[in-house]
């Protein structure tokens, strides 16, 4: 077919060349926020006497019909255009005529790809934002109900010091609230305006880009033309962000994936979020987290691939940048399905809590607590540290936890030792004397969900 770029050439582009350079194949998603974006030049072009106002009706009300059509399945966009832009001007042209010929007067497919993606960037900010929302408030949920569920804490995936779950998901309550406050960053940072920007020099048509700006909830126009046109910065943001979003899940995951294991058993993943075996029937398979964890590297690819094509491209605009679209939209609809699925996951989850305390008890986290006991009743650390090293030595050999060992047992490596030491190194008194702000003890874990209610209300 002829293209709309067709007066130049004397011949038509070969078949390969011409599907090679096509997108209309992916972005064809674009076809709401193309015809936005055009109704609101339409309504400039006509304000600044560029158009006539029946022009401008008759092409806006072209454009909502073929919005109309296309979403309720009357219209189907054709990939025998060369992209989605294309697609909705020759249609309005084929429909309502000689004024649909109008359409494009005072921009470029430059800039208007670039609104097109702009827009469509802005507004999957907000729907992941509020994907991070739902998961937080899961979060916060299993935080609340969980400021005595003791645990051990991890360094080096060994047994540590003993936690509370409400203090383990509280440090995944912190990452993805950076998240949120990372998109909220980047939508503030895109939303300018680039239409308005012609091929890379503007045009000499007096076009009113401040009030195109406004009508398309625009903070205002970009400020140089050549940059509104190759700009992608904040498509590498968002894709940054979603790394970053990706990598928080994808610890996550392997969080539960160990916890759902037989070894730990400290979480049932409920039976929508799991799958079977073909062969072995005692299987319940955590799916959904691997997956999750598994995606996390996709994400990651989509950032690579996009900085890899834009670090070489002079300006203004270059074929090239037409990589943008099917990593971006591979990400952004990977990190939905991944929040989605994962919080659902969340939300569903049983906490075996008697099985976290007793595994916390027997990985001898309060082994800390009983040097500290002893450095109270005058002992120096060091030589603390070692008596506890035999004690725990020899609770493994007995195969009990430091609280089930015989006073007698204490007192035979240090006389220091009194009956009150099964108070010192309870999980209560070792979580819970732990009081400074950010620490897992009732009194701060207190102070803190408090402040994560005030974030949440005022989210």
């Amino acid at each position: 077919m002829a293209q709309l770029w067709g007066g130049r050439f004397t011949k038509e582009t070969d078949q390969l060349v011409y599907n090679f350079n096509a997108s209309i194949r992916f972005d064809k998603r674009l076809y709401a926020e193309d015809i936005r974006g055009s109704i609101a030049h339409v309504m400039m072009l006509a304000r600044q006497g560029i158009l006539t106002d029946l022009e401008k009706e008759k092409i806006i009300e072209g454009l909502e019909r073929i919005l109309d059509d296309v979403e309720k399945g009357k219209l189907e966009i054709s990939e025998q255009y060369e992209d989605i832009h294309s697609f909705v001007e020759a249609t309005l042209i084929d429909r309502i005529g000689e004024p649909g010929k109008k359409l494009h007067t005072g921009r470029s497919r430059n800039d208007q790809v670039a609104l097109d993606m702009k827009l469509y960037t802005r507004d999957e900010v907000n729907l992941l934002d509020n994907l991070i929302e739902e998961l937080l408030h899961a979060i916060l949920s299993i935080m609340e109900e969980n400021v005595d569920t003791y645990m051990p804490g991890f360094t080096h995936l060994q047994k540590a010091q003993p936690i509370t779950l409400a203090h383990h998901m509280g440090a995944y309550f912190e990452m993805f609230k950076r998240d949120h406050e990372r998109l909220r960053d980047i939508y503030k940072r895109m939303n300018t305006c680039p239409l308005g920007s012609g091929a890379l020099a503007g045009t000499t048509y007096p076009l009113d880009r401040a009030y195109t700006a406004r009508l398309l909830g625009f903070s205002g126009p970009t400020l140089n033309s050549m940059d509104g046109v190759s700009d992608r910065d904040y498509l590498l943001e968002l894709l940054a962000a979603l790394s970053i979003i990706m990598m928080h899940l994808s610890r996550f995951s392997e969080e539960v994936i160990i916890w759902n294991s037989n070894e730990y058993r400290f979480v049932e993943i409920d039976d929508a979020y799991s799958t079977g075996s073909s062969i072995m029937p005692q299987k319940k398979n955590p799916d959904i987290a691997e997956l999750v964890r598994g995606k996390t590297g996709r994400v990651y690819g989509a950032l690579q691939a996009l900085l890899v094509s834009m670090k070489g491209i002079p300006l203004a605009y270059n074929k090239d940048m037409q990589e943008d679209k099917e990593w971006a939209f591979d990400a952004i609809d990977t990190a939905k399905n991944c929040l989605t699925l994962f919080t659902g996951m969340m939300r569903t989850m049983q906490f075996n809590v008697e099985r976290m305390k007793d595994s916390a008890r027997h990985g001898f986290t309060n082994a800390t607590d009983a040097a500290d006991y002893l450095v109270n009743h005058g002992v120096a650390f060091r030589d603390a540290h070692g008596i506890v090293g035999q004690l725990v030595l020899l609770c493994i050999e007995k195969g009990i936890a430091l609280d089930e060992l015989p006073i007698e047992e204490y007192q035979k490596i240090s006389p220091v030792f009194e009956e009150d030491i099964y108070l010192a190194i309870s999980m209560e008194t070792c979580v819970n004397k732990r009081m400074t702000t950010g620490a897992p003890g009732k009194t701060a874990m207190k102070e803190t969900l408090e402040i994560y209610r005030k974030y949440m209300e005022e989210y």
